[in-house]
């Protein structure tokens, strides 16, 4: 879903290969094969349980440094989180994006730039230094920072209003819902940013350079396809925002009631006292 996105991103509105999200899914199989939906999957592999650790870490001390488990403090520690991600964020969504524009709209293309991602980010690295690899790092701020603010907002809001607790039967299916909600808020408050992300992050390819910087790319994008063209993309978005999300938040709240729960259990036990971390 996340290759759809780029895609429909970033093609030309004088020429658009796709009509959609669904007719993007299947001209790719038959142009690029079943294995073109996977292009630039490395640079999310390598990047993302860095990026899940990050996060998840700055987060929970922010919020332990701030004092108090109040809905400001949680979306003032998500948007910290949010932000200091963006320096592994970055390059790899560079590199992703990159690989994932490679071969667009061709069969069984014999040359290629890039061998996977880290050659990508080797040769961007090489042709334009530190500052190449880093391209796209200011809207990626002014998209993650919010975006992961919401996050965890939305995400304490909905388990505080279904009532997850532990010895609660359907605290599963209640964590996955609220971590799906989640995933699906933080990617509608900023996703206007993502496309502008997008957009000049491939600003490039092909030695075509369209954009001189944020303003100017949402200034010519928005003179030449409209409003919509902030949409572009989102569906695919959504449909991969949900169990995404709802996957990741389930898995790291029962891991932690799991962790707590054995503290509780040392806690009974003869010898030190082990102090219980504070929640999330």
């Amino acid at each position: 879903y996340n290759f759809l996105q780029v895609r429909l991103q970033v093609q030309n509105v004088e020429k658009p290969l796709y009509r959609g999200t669904f007719h993007c899914f299947q001209s790719i199989i038959k142009q690029e094969s079943a294995f073109g939906l996977y292009k630039g999957i490395g640079s999310p592999m390598m990047g993302l349980t860095f990026i899940n650790a990050l996060v998840f870490g700055v987060q929970g001390n922010t919020l332990r440094a701030l004092g108090k488990d109040t809905p400001l403090n949680q979306f003032l520690a998500g948007s910290a989180a949010g932000a200091i991600q963006c320096i592994i964020c970055c390059p790899m969504e560079l590199a992703k994006t990159r690989m994932q524009l490679q071969g667009t709209g061709e069969y069984k293309q014999k040359t290629k730039n890039y061998k996977n991602s880290l050659d990508c980010l080797m040769k961007i690295y090489q042709k334009e230094g530190l500052r190449g690899i880093n391209r796209g790092m200011v809207s990626t701020l002014i998209r993650e920072t919010p975006s992961f603010g919401f996050y965890f907002l939305t995400y304490d809001c909905m388990t505080r209003y279904l009532g997850c607790e532990a010895e609660d039967s359907y605290v599963i299916p209640k964590l996955l819902f609220s971590g799906g909600m989640s995933g699906i808020v933080s990617w509608l408050s900023t996703y206007p940013v993502d496309v502008i992300k997008s957009r000049l992050q491939a600003d490039g390819v092909g030695g075509v350079t369209q954009y001189n910087g944020i303003l100017d790319c949402v200034r010519k994008s928005y003179h030449e396809e409209g409003w919509r063209v902030f949409t572009r993309g989102l569906t695919s978005t959504l449909l991969r925002a949900f169990p995404v999300n709802a996957a990741t938040f389930a898995t790291v709240t029962v891991f932690l009631m799991y962790m707590r729960s054995e503290d509780n259990l040392r806690e009974c036990e003869p010898g030190p006292v082990i102090q219980q971390p504070s929640s999330l």
